[in-house]
């Protein structure tokens, strides 16, 4: 599943690779998928489509918006899979849940792999959609300060009972993050995923906010992780510390657990995640 370091990457080649292209065409696929979520019929969003402009990619945590121009945008959220942009000439795949064909003969495509959504709203209007409506600070917003964490996290253990992996992975509590980056987070932060945030002192916090902004600028400074690609097909550079496929602990050699919280698997060191 793509997450907000992937989508930053893609947004951003979004901006030098397709804004200005005019859509000549514009398909919601040819592949039926219970789990990917349109808002427009097949003959509306074909309609709208034809002869846009694309404008600015925006990055929304876990949701990544295209500007249709005029007053239109194209909304890629809660998703894995591929976003590709194909040469012109370039085969497209044989399935898609997307097609964009653009006037000078290049294409881009989506792919959804278990489930995502991909729909056209009026400019302003995505934003009363579940899910980003409201949405809170991400941590690549310049507003993710430690003394924003902080009274986020304040507000949080003054409700009662909340674990690390919830702060990290429930509720949008902070935009962006999902199980894979979270699993890296807490390894580095030394908390286990079940620990209460209640128990927390003030540097236990501090080390948690900066494991989080460590690994998501990481992430996107290394292209995206090794299992995701970017808008030109490619592989991210960055290799997981915590995931199925580790072991032992990189830093002391323990045995890696596993266990199965919150939706899902979480890897931890016994030793070094306390």
């Amino acid at each position: 599943m793509f997450e907000i370091s992937e989508l930053s990457v893609i947004a951003a080649q979004m901006e030098t690779s397709l804004k200005g292209k005019v859509i000549a065409q514009g398909s919601l696929g040819n592949s039926p998928h219970k789990f990917v979520w349109y808002n427009r019929s097949h003959e509306e969003f074909a309609e709208l489509c034809q002869g846009k402009r694309i404008g600015n990619a925006r990055l929304m945590g876990r949701w990544l918006g295209l500007d249709f121009e005029p007053r239109y945008r194209m909304i890629f959220g809660e998703m894995g899979g591929k976003i590709i942009l194909h040469p012109k000439g370039e085969a497209i795949p044989k399935r898609y849940h997307l097609l964009l064909q653009f006037e000078d003969g290049m294409a881009l495509t989506v792919v959804i792999g278990m489930w995502g959504a991909l729909e056209l709203y009026k400019q302003g209007d995505e934003l009363s959609r579940a899910y980003i409506k409201g949405m809170a600070t991400t941590p690549l917003d310049p507003g993710f300060s430690q003394d924003y964490f902080l009274d986020l996290v304040a507000g949080i253990t003054a409700k009662g009972k909340r674990s690390v992996k919830s702060l990290l992975t429930q509720e949008q509590t902070i935009p962006g993050l999902g199980n894979a980056v979270a699993q890296d987070i807490m390894f580095r932060s030394g908390l286990n995923p079940r620990r209460n945030l209640q128990e927390l002192g003030k540097l236990e916090l501090e080390r948690l906010y900066h494991s989080i902004l460590s690994v998501v600028r990481e992430i996107k400074d290394l292209g995206g992780r090794y299992d995701e690609t970017d808008l030109f097909g490619k592989p991210g550079g960055y290799i997981r510390l915590m995931d199925s496929k580790r072991k032992e602990c990189p830093t002391c050699s323990a045995a890696i657990q596993t266990m199965q919280y919150l939706g899902g698997a979480c890897y931890f060191c016994p030793v070094c995640q306390s």
